[in-house]
C-alpha cells in the first residue's frame, strides 16, 4: 500500500485515511491507485462492513496533486494516464456503505467524492471547494450530475462552475453533510457511525441502500463523459496558463 494511503480494519469498519500531510493530503496519481485498492479489498472482505474517509487535522484532501495535472498537461500524456478515474469508478460503484470524516480542506475531488458516500460528518473548520474552472477543466466524479438532483442547479453551479467556497453549514442545509462536530470530536464521531452501519444486518443494509442509492448506470456513463472532457481540457491553452500561474506562487 502506498505510504500515503493508510489503511486499518476494525469492528467491521475499513478506514482509508489520506496521509500526506505536509501537502495538505494532495492526491497523486500513486494515491488514487492504492485508493482504488483500497476500495477493491474492503468490498472483497466479508468481515468490512462500512468504509471509512479519514484525512487529517485542517486537511480532509487538497484535491489532485496540481503537479501531477500540470506534467500530463505540458507533456501530452493522455486521460488513461490519470488514475484518478480508477479511484472514482470504485467510489460510484462500492458495495459496501461508504462515511467520510472532514476536518479543513475539501478541495475538488475531496467535495465530489462526498456526493458518493452515505453519511458524512464535517467539523466546524471544514470547507469544501471545487475550483475545475479556474483551473481550465472541469467536474469531475460525476458531480455535473449528482450535484444539480441533489442541491438543484443554482447552488450546483455556485460550487461547480463559479468555485465557491461551501461552509460546513451550507453543505449540511443542502444535503452534502450529515452532521457537523468539532474538529476535535470528528474522527470519534465519523467512526462511531461507521461502526453503527457495520453493526446492522449485513444483507439489510445492502437492499436498503442500493433502493436509496437505485441505478448507478447513468452516473458511471456521466463520469466517463466528464473524464473524456477532462482529458481534453487538460491539453487546453486555459489549462496550461492557469497551472503555470498555479506553479509559480
Amino acid at each position: 500500500m502506498n505510504d500515503f494511503i493508510q489503511t486499518s480494519k476494525s469492528d467491521g469498519v475499513s478506514s482509508i485515511r489520506f496521509n500526506r500531510p505536509e501537502k495538505k493530503n494532495a492526491i497523486t496519481a500513486d494515491m488514487y491507485q492504492a485508493l482504488a485498492d483500497a476500495i477493491d479489498h474492503a468490498n472483497g472482505d466479508p468481515d468490512m462492513r462500512c468504509i471509512l474517509f479519514l484525512g487529517h487535522k485542517g486537511a480532509f484532501s487538497a484535491g489532485n496533486d496540481i503537479t501531477d495535472f500540470a506534467q500530463i498537461a505540458m507533456s501530452g500524456g493522455k486521460r488513461t494516464s490519470m488514475a484518478v478515474f480508477e479511484f472514482l469508478q470504485r467510489i460510484i460503484i462500492s458495495q459496501k456503505p461508504m462515511v467520510a470524516g472532514v476536518d479543513g480542506l475539501a478541495i475538488g475531488v475531496g467535495t465530489t467524492m462526498l456526493l458518493h458516500c452515505d453519511h458524512v460528518v464535517a467539523s466546524h473548520e471544514a470547507s469544501f471547494t471545487t475550483p475545475f474552472v479556474d483551473l481550465g477543466l472541469v467536474p469531475e466524479a460525476g458531480s455535473s450530475l449528482l450535484a444539480p438532483r441533489l442541491i438543484g442547479h443554482h447552488r450546483a453551479f455556485s460550487l461547480l462552475a463559479m468555485g465557491e467556497k461551501f461552509s460546513p453549514e451550507l453543505a449540511r442545509e443542502v444535503g452534502l453533510v450529515s452532521a457537523i462536530v468539532s474538529s476535535d470530536d470528528l474522527e470519534t464521531a465519523a467512526m462511531d457511525a461507521a461502526r453503527s452501519i457495520a453493526a446492522k444486518p449485513p444483507e439489510a443494509m445492502e437492499i436498503t441502500r442500493e433502493l436509496i442509492r437505485g441505478d448507478r448506470s447513468d452516473i458511471l456513463s456521466r463520469m466517463h463523459e466528464e473524464a473524456e472532457l477532462f482529458g481534453q481540457r487538460l491539453q487546453s491553452e486555459e489549462a496550461k496558463k492557469a497551472f503555470l500561474a498555479f506553479m509559480s506562487r
